[in-house]
């Protein structure tokens, strides 16, 4: 008996198997049964049986099976070619074979299948596994494949040209479940969603603390906070023009040496000229009377523009050919974030300057309806709201809007009761620990609203109280008004900017706040809604009274210096003349 040979390649992962083909390379009749056969010849005189004769489609099916064996081997020297080296029996090389049968036969040779040598396969997933059938399975397959062989030889012939043909074409694996190959992608997806989770809210919470430290120092330091905000910002906005640039390297030959320096020099020009115009109206009573800063405060808006003028010709002198489109397009960028941004910074600044609670309020309503917006979105999201933005949804969009309305009347009753917050200011020296005193706006002023009579005997009836008016502050309304800005319009300066981070095809504008993104993430709402503050304080809330401020300016800037004394001497007179004693 022949001994039943197997060929398997070591695959990168482990050595791989390949299930025995249980197909006969050349049938043998082992020595033993010929002379059984040959002692039952003697005594029978049954003639032996014809030679099985391949057919023609059986002879063709062959033919193909060894053409496509060497287009194999041939394609094995190849990159990704997979090489297979097949050991080719009687019949693959076009012999015909002849199967001697004896009925009287009492031992049946083993049959050899065709090995099979299968290459390395690289998987970039997990180490496959292949089945190896036992001996007893093999033998009973190579006994049953004999048997049938004999009893209708041209089926098995065809049969063994066709599992030829299907060896040739790839190896039979199975793959592995994934239980055994590892923690599946989603894990780690799952894990890194949920560090992300973590990362944005402890930076939460730590910009909510910092934001109220340095409302507890002063109207100073959050001046200082929406200075540095707005320098990351136009930072970052500024940089995505040198990212634009970045994809046209065939139109620019290189990077213009005076593009840095003419940002910022338009940035800081800018600023001079918006934050001298804030301390100049707030602060005339101390601008106006020191003769050092008189000078600036007079001639302001003159040496403002003196220096726009000195940036824009060091803009025209800084021209260079090859880099005029750049320089032309930087320059256009440059004033729309200068618009944008400053301008609206100069907004917020004035908020903080008529009373912290018209900045506190509204930026802690657009830090409301941001986190509910998140939390509402995660948990029950469903419906997306803009293509722009695809994590908001519908109804992270309506249950934001119900939360910041209910929050923002508790949260601005809470603030009107301090005079700190209320006041306007008039030195920056003071702190949440000073004494400040002022006649509060008419808005925080608590009004009863006489009830009609009718109605208040029905309302007395029902909760059998007597209730005949209702206390309620203005500023509870202004707050509605507010809360519905904030819900229902100042997200779409978050759409903003998510529009403009997909025309360049990026996720954030930086990288200074961990889990948030840039600054510029987080101050695109506050921007839309510093202005509305500051247009809906000064045409529905703001009072315009006369005060010493005002009338110095106009003494310092209109009257003589003997007109100034002459009024001295008249307003000196008036007082003593009612009764107020004048310090000499």
């Amino acid at each position: 008996m022949t001994a039943q040979s197997r060929f398997a390649s070591q695959s990168m992962f482990a050595a791989l198997s390949v299930e025995s083909s249980g197909e006969e390379s050349e049938e043998e009749i082992s020595e033993s049964e010929i002379k059984s056969n040959a002692t039952t010849s003697s005594t029978t005189t049954e003639p032996p049986a014809p030679p099985v004769q391949m057919t023609k489609t059986a002879r063709k099916k062959a033919s193909k099976a060894a053409r496509l064996e060497k287009l194999k081997q041939r394609e094995a020297g190849k990159p990704n070619g997979i090489p297979v080296e097949k050991e080719v029996t009687s019949v693959e090389a076009g012999f015909e074979p002849h199967v001697a049968s004896s009925s009287n036969h009492t031992k049946e040779s083993e049959p050899e299948p065709a090995a099979v040598l299968v290459s390395e396969v690289p998987s970039p997933i997990a180490e496959p596994t292949v089945t190896i059938p036992s001996e007893d399975e093999s033998s009973s397959k190579d006994d049953t494949n004999l048997n049938l062989s004999r009893s209708a030889p041209k089926p098995a012939l065809e049969s063994k040209a066709n599992h030829l043909s299907s060896k040739l074409e790839a190896p039979s694996l199975i793959v592995a479940p994934p239980s055994q190959q590892g923690a599946p992608p989603s894990d780690a997806e799952t894990v890194k969603k949920r560090q992300n989770i973590l990362t944005r809210t402890l930076w939460t919470f730590i910009m909510i603390g910092g934001f109220i430290g340095l409302l507890l120092m002063g109207h100073a330091y959050m001046i200082l906070l929406v200075m540095l905000c707005q320098t990351l910002v136009y930072r970052e906005v500024t940089a995505l023009f040198t990212l634009a640039q970045s994809d046209k390297r065939d139109e620019v030959k290189g990077k213009d040496p005076w593009s840095k320096t003419l940002n910022w020099y338009f940035f800081a020009a800018t600023n001079y000229f918006l934050y001298g115009e804030s301390i100049i109206y707030y602060f005339k009573h101390v601008v106006f009377s020191e003769a050092q800063l008189l000078p600036f405060a007079t001639n302001h808006r003159l040496i403002s523009f003196a220096l726009y003028t000195i940036g824009l010709m060091g803009f025209v002198l800084s021209l260079k050919k090859g880099y005029l489109k750049q320089q032309f397009g930087l320059f256009c960028w440059v004033h729309m974030s200068l618009l944008l941004i400053v301008v609206s910074s100069h907004f917020i600044v004035n908020n903080i300057l008529e009373g912290l609670i018209w900045f506190w309020v509204p930026a802690s309503l657009v830090i409301c309806n941001d986190v509910f917006a998140y939390v509402w979105g995660m948990s029950i999201g469903r419906t997306p709201l803009i293509q722009l933005s695809p994590k908001k949804t519908v109804e992270g969009f309506v249950g934001a809007f119900i939360s910041t309305v209910l929050f923002s009347l508790l949260w601005g009753s809470y603030f009107m009761q301090f005079n700190y917050m209320i006041c306007p200011v008039h030195d920056l020296g003071v702190s949440a620990w000073s004494n400040v005193q002022c006649v509060p706006n008419p808005v925080f002023v608590w009004k009863d609203w006489q009830i009609p009579t009718p109605l208040a005997t029905v309302l007395s009836t029902t909760f059998q109280t007597q209730i005949t008016s209702i206390s309620y502050v203005p500023y509870h309304f202004h707050l509605l008004s507010m809360s519905f800005f904030v819900s229902l319009v100042a997200p779409f300066g978050g759409f903003f900017a998510s529009g403009f981070k997909r025309a360049f095809n990026i996720k954030d504008f930086g990288h200074s706040i961990p889990g948030h993104g840039g600054m510029t993430d987080r101050m695109d709402c506050q921007f839309l809604m510093g202005v509305f503050t500051y247009v809906y304080y000064s045409s529905l809330i703001r009072q315009h009274n006369v005060t010493v401020g005002s009338i110095l300016q106009k003494i310092v800037s209109g009257l003589s210096v003997d007109d100034q004394l002459e009024l001295i001497v008249d307003l000196k007179r008036y007082l003593e003349g009612v009764g107020v004693q004048v310090p000499c």
